[in-house]
């Protein structure tokens, strides 16, 4: 995945401060695990938006809300499993994956 043209998210981010991290990110996470073909783009990201969610990760959740539409999620399927979440993961932790998530929509 790193042998593109374009720079990836990683590395337009941490390129020069984290090469490592960024080459596991390109060539292991989505080169390798998020190619596999035992589970749909679209369930990875569904899977990737609750773990996110669940973990307070925000920021990580603004790059995966906007692939998680491009690999065929709703922005309503998305606010539903955010909804969904909220009473298994915890009312504030859902609550601000909401602000970020109605941020990327409106975009």
């Amino acid at each position: 995945m790193t042998n593109s043209k374009e720079p990836t998210v990683a590395q337009k981010k941490l390129g020069d401060f984290a090469p490592k991290l960024v080459k596991l990110t390109d060539d292991v996470l989505f080169g390798d695990v998020w190619a596999r073909k035992e589970l749909s783009p679209r369930d990875r990201s569904l899977i990737t938006v609750a773990s996110l969610l669940t973990g307070g990760n925000t920021e990580q959740l603004k790059s995966h809300l906007n692939l998680a539409k491009q690999n065929g999620l709703s922005e309503e399927e998305l606010i539903e499993a955010m909804t969904h979440l909220a009473f298994y993961a915890g009312w504030p932790k859902a609550m601000s994956a909401m602000l970020v998530a109605k941020e990327v929509f409106s975009k």
